[in-house]
């Protein structure tokens, strides 16, 4: 019997902000949602555009092109919220990232991924994973967990918990007719 070989393919979720397409690893990601309002949070950086409900949790909501350094996102028919979860000190939190449009699932192999640039202190290249052509464009593989640093992820999972203690002072007290 021949030996088989296996090429072990990565999954990345393609997206766009403005005129650059990201990818980041499905394992990462944990859902898409539509556009909805987002409750503001007061004293919030600027990229932390707020809350929303998931499923009876809240979940912090994030200008990813804010964080990267672009115009805030101006929101359109394909804007979406990709939920993600990175690893912050063996902790799992999840985020919702937003983005101008989700573009595809592509399958990528380790040999297609060339190193991220290298170009100067300006830009922070240390979130890029590696750089991959597809369609004679290319697109940055981010590292979520580098995206998000510790210090961010601590003031978003603060900002968060204030916002459900808000959430949970505003619902009304039951009463019982005696």
């Amino acid at each position: 019997m021949a030996k088989e070989t296996i090429t072990v393919l990565n999954s990345y979720l393609s997206f766009s902000l403005g005129e650059e397409v990201f990818a980041a690893n499905v394992g990462k990601v944990l859902n898409i949602l539509e556009m909805t309002k987002i409750t503001e949070v007061p004293k919030a950086p600027d990229y932390m555009k707020g809350v929303i409900n998931l499923r009876g949790t809240v979940l912090p909501v994030v200008d990813t092109r804010i964080k990267f350094g672009m115009t805030p996102t101006e929101y359109t028919t394909n804007t979406c919220i990709v939920v993600m979860e990175v690893e912050m000190e063996g902790e799992n939190i999840q985020v919702g990232a937003l983005v101008d449009s989700v573009k595809a699932v592509l399958e990528i192999e380790d040999s297609e991924i060339k190193p991220p640039p290298s170009i100067g202190s300006k830009y922070k290249s240390e979130f890029i994973n590696g750089m991959v052509k597809v369609d004679d464009k290319f697109i940055m593989l981010l590292d979520m967990e580098k995206v998000f640093s510790s210090d961010e992820i601590i003031s978003l999972k603060e900002k968060t918990n204030e916002s459900e203690e808000k959430v949970e002072l505003k619902e009304p007290k039951k009463t019982t007719n005696k």
